[in-house]
């Protein structure tokens, strides 16, 4: 839910002189703290703020919550991956019967990548190694996780089905099973705080890589449309013991048609120009390149015309 601000914030931001007397109050919808959106969604308030708009993160449960939010006008901007968003716009999968057809994209950026963790000092060395163990699931606040899982266990011929159900309701208490004992790995994004807090918490995790063939892809592909294999290199992030490929998939920054055009381009101006502050607040953003990133394949959801405006005004728009 949105968090209002309060009259002495609203004060203090109201005494700060200059240009910035004009600047716009927004919201950027992201996960709860711990969760690689909130991470996100922190880079991004951050730029934003140094562009000129006054940026607020507000923390929902998962972006099954806060996406249709977005797309009602009750928020300005929000922070997901790119196949949820297409699902919200559609309707489909646990948006059925909901449509959300307002949704605009502002800008693609780095990939998610993803991982089921486990301990480094346990005997589970690959995916294909979990069958039969407790595992994590359920995701009752976070419908999304469970089709990552889906297609990160087809890569090795396995379904939910083979693991002992550890049922959560999202992927912060899903980590937190896991470092109470509960369950003997979870699912996460590469990169997060809840990772780095796993890892201290068992003295060390090992991340579980996919083998990157097309016949693993399409199987994924089955779960997860827009999903693709990322390489990450031995000691890039906790748990990455070894060089190798991880499920990875697309991240924006999104809005709504109705969305101020002032607000959006100057959000989407700040996400190309800030670079060193995104990576500085969140260092997987060190592996964003506006230039080749921010404009590719939305699929169903299109990009806001203030979002276009600053491509074609950059040469990055191409019809």
């Amino acid at each position: 839910m949105r968090h209002l601000v309060s009259g002495a914030a609203l004060t203090a931001a109201l005494a700060i002189a200059g240009g910035a007397a004009s600047a716009q109050n927004v919201g950027i919808a992201t996960s709860n703290p711990g969760s690689l959106f909130h991470n996100i969604g922190t880079a991004v308030a951050n730029a934003a703020n140094a562009s000129g708009l006054r940026a607020t993160i507000q923390p929902a449960t998962s972006p099954n919550q806060y996406i249709p939010l977005v797309a009602s006008g009750g928020i300005e901007f929000g922070v997901a991956n790119l196949q949820e968003v297409n699902y919200a716009q559609q309707g489909a999968e646990w948006f059925s019967g909901s449509e959300n057809p307002d949704l605009r994209v502002v800008g693609l950026i780095m990939p998610l990548v993803e991982a089921i963790f486990v301990r480094a000092d346990s005997d589970i060395m690959t995916v294909a190694d979990l069958e039969g163990h407790r595992m994590v699931d359920g995701y009752t606040a976070q419908q999304t996780i469970i089709p990552q899982l889906d297609a990160i266990y087809s890569t090795v011929g396995l379904t939910r089905a083979d693991m002992q159900p550890v049922n959560v309701p999202s992927v912060v208490a899903g980590a937190d099973a896991f470092i109470a004992g509960d369950s003997v790995g979870f699912i996460f994004a590469h990169g997060a705080g809840k990772v780095r807090e796993a890892d201290a918490a068992v003295g060390g995790l090992r991340a579980l890589t996919v083998e990157p063939t097309e016949e693993n892809l399409e199987r994924a592909r089955e779960h997860w449309p827009v999903a693709f294999f990322h390489h990450l290199s031995e000691g890039a992030m906790p748990g990455v013991l070894e060089d190798g490929w991880y499920f990875a998939y697309p991240q924006l920054v999104f809005t709504h048609a109705n969305a101020p055009d002032e607000a959006v381009y100057a959000m989407t101006k700040a996400l190309y120009e800030q670079t060193e502050i995104l990576g500085d607040t969140f260092p997987p953003f060190n592996a964003f390149n506006p230039e080749e990133h921010m404009v590719g394949d939305t699929g169903v959801t299109d990009y806001h015309p203030a979002a276009i405006r600053f491509y074609q005004e950059v040469g990055l728009w191409n019809e």
